[in-house]
């Protein structure tokens, strides 16, 4: 059994640790950084999926009508798939809202990449090996795969009798043994198994040439879409491409289904909650856990080896109903939590891949449903600093540092153009368009080959690209029992030590906004009843958010909080849209009762999914009617806890002295309740940050969600977006998060002056612009590093983990931003030690900037590093005086 790897903690180190020691009894069992510059080809091993339209007709999960003026630009929607939770919990029905994305799409391979920053040409290498073997698949939903030389990247109640359940193992074991055949090249079948594309020990391109010489026009149209046909004749099974794995193997495309042998799979938090615990180490160790239950349900026969995840869009206005789903509003952040996730789905084996990823929606994608406007119609309108300051980072540095295997183009129109069919995207930053998820290319492709309207090579190109994936997976190596990953089954699905990855995940992703007095940890001898309070207050379901499968179990706020203290339960609200005040009194009562209130509020699918945008930020119906009667009325302290994907306006609750606490729990997962509860009584010293900016309603009243610009403007009365270029007032800024002990920081060693040396090579125009800066591409970046050293100390009485967040302000005018994050790390302090910390910044990929022509610059002159309250001062001077000319 593959176990997930907790690293040990290395308290002076930058280790990202995942607290291996924190044990918990409370969780349910069902048994026991990166180079990145100015627009360029990204080169990967990997391909691109992309979406075909739906008929004007269709309806999406939402019932609003799908309509789509190009088929290019469809990316993801499903209808959700029923299911029953392996567990008691019983599930209201605003809990079983899971939707998901495919309808169509396609796939784009990329080449491979070198790791060169100052190439700023393209994401791929242009020479012709790996022209030739590396692609990127992109999405309609479409996927790009890319492929590199020898790789290749895709875009019931009654009791039963013990003799019973023996019966019943032994039957699911047994079907479990017969499930999976080889997808291709069986040995038993004489009659392809010696076919050159069948012999392992050949190179993948020449094996992938013989099977396309094989294959018939016919044939390699239906294979250019997600439910890939069957080609007997050559002993190659039907294969469902489209498989979602975004925190957790789930059960939202068609290619996975639960039951029988797999009833579940470990869910951990939702994106958004998992990247506040800003820990890398522990993004990749959930990727592992993923892909090994993804790849014990492929032997299985319950799921693919292709899933459609991670989503790297920037979280940019608080409303997108989607934010849930992504790394938040800071590009680097979710870059960085991009490529640890891929690293841990795709495995570190080489060529060979254990599953493929695809990092989606390429790109500006962060509108489904507002105002009237639908994601399917709407362009957005960006410039080219935004899209290579923000929106293509993720991207970027996804394909760069993560390898990924694919790239799905987004639904949306860039600059008036469909993603899913722009050449500037799809030929000069990613390549090739390899897979439709829909029917389009299965019923148009051959006419059009025949019409002359498309070459029959550029079909063999997008094939290429997606049958090197299936062979890097090892689909066309035989027996599949006998291949790397072959042994892992049932017994490696919810196992204690991935249901406990899960548990931490979502202790290490909780935020406490506020601690007046301190009101929090609870205590075991002072709060032994508690009030829990809420719509939210024993929601299971509602905890692992969208894209999500069926947990192992759930442990609610209420069950968690129980196994604590004495529990009072109601719920105030039958639901959070909270739409009267008919539960009110009892909630009231309660609270008076009680030594302590927990009010468990907040936002589920119904209020914030995939095609449901918010309108506003403050809390739904009458929920802060509840909390204000309530927490006037409580015996005890109150506390706050909101379950969101977005930010909430809470500015009631902050400026409260009644409410003595908040805690922010995103969907944290189906631990997320014993997490909470651990938190709420100091089991767990909180220590996440918020990846996002918390702004007042004020913020959205007129800021339409159409207007993509990230930078303010005071000529039209536009604020800006995120924390980067934002800079009115807030509820709660990006990077809040408090502790329970308090840490203080010293620069113990920092340099002063770099100097940053210029390639006398590069020649391409003036490289100052509104002020001395230098271009990325004119400077020699491989080694340009500043390293700090800082000492962390615990002033507190607690030990805690610090999660330490470092920003830099570039001295280069209106057009950089106000502040950047360019580097963060993690340190366990004991109560009253001291740890020294290590970092170290690149230069020209964190402390560069873009300007308005989209060209990124090394700005010369003093940046302001900010730790913390403490400030640092870097002056970056050029090595030679003067200017590079043409």
């Amino acid at each position: 059994m593959v176990q997930p790897e907790i690293p040990t903690q290395q308290s002076a180190e930058i280790v990202f640790p995942i607290n291996a020691d924190s044990t918990s009894q409370n969780t349910p069992k069902l048994n026991d950084s990166s180079i990145w510059h100015s627009p360029e080809l990204w080169v990967s091993d990997q391909f691109h999926v992309g979406r075909t339209s739906i008929p004007a007709t269709s309806t999406g999960t939402d019932g609003v009508d799908n309509h789509s003026s190009s088929p290019a630009i469809m990316e993801e929607m499903v209808t959700p798939v029923p299911v029953t939770p392996p567990v008691v919990t019983p599930l209201s029905s605003a809990e079983l809202n899971n939707n998901g994305e495919c309808s169509n799409a396609e796939e784009l391979n990329i080449p491979a990449h070198n790791n060169d920053v100052n190439d700023d040409s393209h994401y791929i290498n242009d020479n012709d090996h790996c022209s030739i073997d590396h692609k990127l698949h992109l999405y309609k939903y479409h996927t790009l795969f890319f492929v590199p030389s020898q790789k290749h990247i895709h875009i019931a109640s009654s009791m039963a009798s013990p003799s019973h359940f023996i019966t019943l193992f032994l039957l699911l074991l047994g079907a479990f043994a017969r499930a999976r055949d080889p997808f291709a090249c069986d040995p038993k079948d004489v009659t392809t198994s010696s076919l050159p594309f069948c012999r392992v020990s050949m190179p993948i391109p020449t094996r992938v040439k013989d099977l396309l010489g094989r294959l018939t026009l016919q044939e390699k149209v239906r294979l250019l879409v997600n439910n890939a046909i069957a080609v007997p004749r050559l002993g190659i099974k039907g294969y469902e491409w489209w498989s979602e794995a975004l925190h957790g193997v789930s059960n939202v495309g068609p290619g996975t289904k639960f039951g029988g042998a797999f009833p579940g799979a470990t869910s951990f938090p939702q994106v958004i909650t998992a990247v506040a615990s800003f820990n890398a180490t522990l993004w990749e160790a959930i990727g592992r856990v993923v892909s090994d239950e993804a790849r014990a349900m492929y032997n299985g026969g319950a799921a693919g080896l292709t899933y459609w995840s991670p989503n790297v869009n920037i979280f940019r206005d608080p409303r997108w109903g989607r934010g849930q789903e992504t790394p938040g509003e800071d590009p680097v952040v979710a870059g960085t939590y991009a490529a640890s996730y891929v690293k841990g789905l795709q495995g570190s084996n080489g060529e060979r891949l254990k599953v493929a990823a695809c990092c989606k929606h390429f790109t500006a994608y962060d509108l489904d449903n507002w105002n009237g406007v639908d994601r399917f119609h709407f362009n957005a309108k960006v410039s080219k600093q935004d899209i290579e300051d923000t929106f293509d980072v993720p991207f970027k540095m996804c394909v760069q540092d993560g390898n990924v295997a694919s790239v799905m183009c987004s639904y949306n129109q860039v600059n008036g153009v469909p993603t899913c069919a722009d050449p500037n995207l799809l030929k000069k930053t990613v390549r090739g368009l390899d897979l439709d998820c829909g029917p389009f290319l299965a019923q148009y492709t051959e006419n059009a080959v025949t019409r002359g309207l498309l070459n029959e090579a550029d079909v063999n190109g997008a094939l290429a690209n997606t049958l090197t994936v299936q062979m890097r997976l090892g689909m066309f190596d035989g027996e599949p029992s006998a291949q790397p990953f072959g042994n892992l089954g049932p017994k490696d699905v919810c196992t204690p030590a991935h249901q406990q990855l899960a548990l931490e995940a979502a202790r290490q992703g909780v935020v406490l906004l506020k601690n007046h007095n301190p009101s929090l940890p609870l205590s075991n001898l002072r709060h032994r009843t508690v009030a829990v309070i809420g719509p939210n207050s024993n929601a299971t379901v509602t905890m692992i958010g969208n894209y999500a499968g069926v947990g192992c179990g759930y442990t609610s706020p209420l069950q968690g909080i129980g196994n604590y203290a004495k529990t009072i339960h109601q719920m105030g609200c039958a639901d959070v849209a909270c739409a009267d005040d008919k539960l009110f009194s009892a909630a009231i009562n309660a609270a008076r009762q009680a030594d302590a209130t927990v009010l468990v509020m907040g936002l589920d699918q119904s209020i914030e999914a995939e095609f449901k945008d918010r309108t506003g930020l403050l809390l739904p119906g009458r929920q802060q009617e509840l909390v204000s009667k309530v927490a006037s009325a409580s015996k005890g302290p109150t506390i706050l806890v909101l379950m969101s994907g977005g930010p909430i306006d809470v500015s009631f609750a902050k400026n409260d002295p009644r409410i003595g606490s908040i805690l922010w729990a995103g969907y944290p997962g189906q631990a997320g309740g014993a997490a909470i509860a651990d938190v709420l009584y100091g089991t767990t010293n909180p220590e996440g940050k918020l990846p996002m900016t918390w702004y007042p309603q004020g913020y959205v009243s007129n800021l339409p969600m159409t207007d993509m610009a990230m930078r303010s403007s005071p000529n039209r009365n536009y604020p800006g977006r995120t924390y980067r270029f934002y800079k009115g007032p807030v509820v709660y800024p990006f990077g809040h998060g408090l502790s329970y002990t308090n840490f203080v920081h010293t620069i113990a060693s920092a340099p002063t002056v770099v100097s940053v040396p210029l390639d006398g090579h590069r020649h391409s125009g003036n490289t100052t612009i509104s002020g001395k800066s230098i271009k990325v591409n004119h400077a020699k970046c491989n080694k340009l590093t500043v390293g700090l050293q800082v000492n962390v100390k615990n002033t507190g009485s607690k030990d805690g983990t610090h999660t330490m967040l470092v920003f830099s302000t570039p001295p280069a005018g209106h057009w950089a931003p106000h502040k950047q994050l360019v580097a963060f790390a993690k340190v366990h302090v004991p109560a009253g030690s001291q740890e020294r910390v290590g970092i170290n910044i690149h230069v020209c990929k964190f402390l560069s900037v873009v300007d308005r022509s989209g060209v990124r610059r090394i700005p010369i002159g003093v940046h302001n590093l900010h730790i913390g309250d403490v400030k640092h001062s870097l002056s970056l001077q050029p090595a030679t005086l003067g200017v590079i000319k043409n």
